[in-house]
């Protein structure tokens, strides 16, 4: 007869402690552990199987088609293609932020079996947002479910080819005492998912709730389980979503689906540089327009710099979607090699759209918005400003300088500056001008003047 324990883990970094602690040792965060039973009968003897089949590396098929597609490009794309078949992916974002609208929408477009397993709606709710939806597929099933022995037997009576799980708190295994939502249930009820997609060869979509800190809930292995982790961003003022992928075992990490949230459901943006761009002022100090990579796609997107005087002695650095320690360096370069005095002034920046950007291209563009709001000079709201600024204050080159530049014409800028690394290589059709720097102080001389 097994016996059970109490322990305390922590749920977000999966801690375990005999005791209740305020604090978690490991990762510092607070009120964070949670009671947990814990199996402590005797263990079953290990029994070696006597044959095993294994195969070569050259007599496994395995190609890209695959995958199955769900019909929505920008959903695809982040999946590296589309689902894989055996893949277990968890899709996470904030309450209202539309989880269950894309799930939906991408399995409506899919030929083969979908079940759809809630345990938060009933089957009649599911209907009415289908009918919002105007999902009318008959290869669509509804499951209201919660027991895990329950929906694995429902799976392989039905065989279908993706199976979507709202959510995974919600789920449970009847052998275990803990009560749904906890560690030990989210983890040991992805784990068998997982077991079964990968035998059964279906994929599996689990919808899970983020903390108030913005992470997915349950412990950090609950992501090292599944093959690829997607975080649904976006804010509930604004009608656009993000959707990235931050693990995937079937693809980049890099590429990012832009949709926009509409009555009936999330519509894909095929260029989101026009929705990044269509509500910037024309005439702004500190707005400069400038290029990011997003995995293999360019996105111009707007970068809003606010310079204002500082009433306390510790002038305020604070940014949006951009990291605040590269800002703090690249306020110092633009101090020290451009002589442009921000050291008493509070700096705000902004990227615009509610992208967040890491990728050090969009250096030069920081600094130079910085500068024109000091200054309160306009950048031509026509020019590009790409570029990575180093400690001496050089411009350094970048990488996909081309795509970039065919971004910006197509979008009808006039001008873009780039570093002077980039320029052989350089086609142009002509409708661009091309004006290329070294270092930071020829870059602000450029784009807003003297700056004395």
């Amino acid at each position: 007869m097994s016996k059970s324990k109490i322990k305390y883990i922590c749920s977000n970094c999966a801690y375990e402690s005999v005791r209740w602690l305020g604090k978690c040792p490991e990762c510092d965060s607070w009120n964070s552990f949670t009671e947990e039973l814990i199996e402590t009968g005797r263990r079953k003897s290990f029994k070696v199987p006597q044959k095993v089949s294994f195969h070569k590396i050259t007599e496994i098929t395995a190609t890209e088609e695959d995958r199955i597609k769900t019909g929505i490009t920008e959903f695809d794309r982040v999946l590296g293609g589309g689902l894989m078949p055996g893949s277990v992916v968890l899709l996470g974002g904030d309450p209202g932020i539309g989880k269950s609208t894309l799930a939906m929408q991408a399995s409506a477009n899919i030929k083969n079996k979908v079940l759809y397993v809630t345990g938060e709606e009933s089957e009649k709710q599911i209907k009415l947002r289908s009918s919002r939806l105007k999902i009318t597929s008959d290869e669509f099933y509804v499951l209201a479910e919660t027991e895990l022995g329950q929906i694995i037997a429902s799976i392989n009576n039905l065989d279908p080819a993706v199976v979507i799980i709202d959510s995974i708190q919600t789920m449970y295994r009847s052998e275990l005492e803990n009560s749904p939502g906890t560690i030990t249930q989210i983890r040991e009820c992805t784990s068998l998912l997982m077991e079964e997609a990968k035998k059964k060869n279906y994929s599996v979509i689990i919808i899970g709730h983020v903390t108030k800190e913005g992470m997915i809930a349950g412990p950090k292995l609950l992501e090292h389980i599944v093959d690829t982790v997607i975080q649904f961003e976006g804010e509930s003022n604004h009608s656009f979503r993000i959707l990235r992928a931050q693990k995937n075992r079937f693809g980049s990490t890099n590429e990012i689906g832009v949709f926009e949230m509409h009555e009936v459901g999330l519509r894909e943006v095929t260029n989101p540089s026009e929705l990044f761009l269509s509500e910037r002022e024309k005439q702004t100090p500190g707005s400069v327009i400038t290029s990011s990579m997003e995995g293999t796609r360019p996105i111009l997107l707007e970068v809003q710099a606010l310079v204002t005087p500082s009433n306390y002695g510790y002038p305020q650095r604070v940014s949006t979607g951009f990291d605040q320690r590269r800002l703090s360096i690249l306020l110092a370069v633009l101090e020290k090699r451009a002589n442009i005095r921000v050291s008493s002034a509070n700096v705000f920046l902004n990227m615009a759209g509610g992208l967040r950007i890491q990728e050090p291209a969009v250096d030069l563009a920081v600094c130079i918005s910085t500068a024109a709001s000091l200054l309160n000079r306009v950048v031509d709201n026509q020019t590009v400003v790409i570029g990575e600024v180093g400690l001496g204050g050089e411009i350094r080159s970048v990488g996909n300088i081309e795509k970039r530049i065919q971004e910006a014409e197509k979008l009808g800028f006039t001008r873009a500056i780039i570093p002077s690394g980039n320029e052989k290589g350089i086609k142009s059709s002509g409708k661009l001008k091309i004006a290329f720097v070294e270092n930071l102080s020829q870059a602000v001389e450029l784009t807003i003047g003297r700056n004395t």
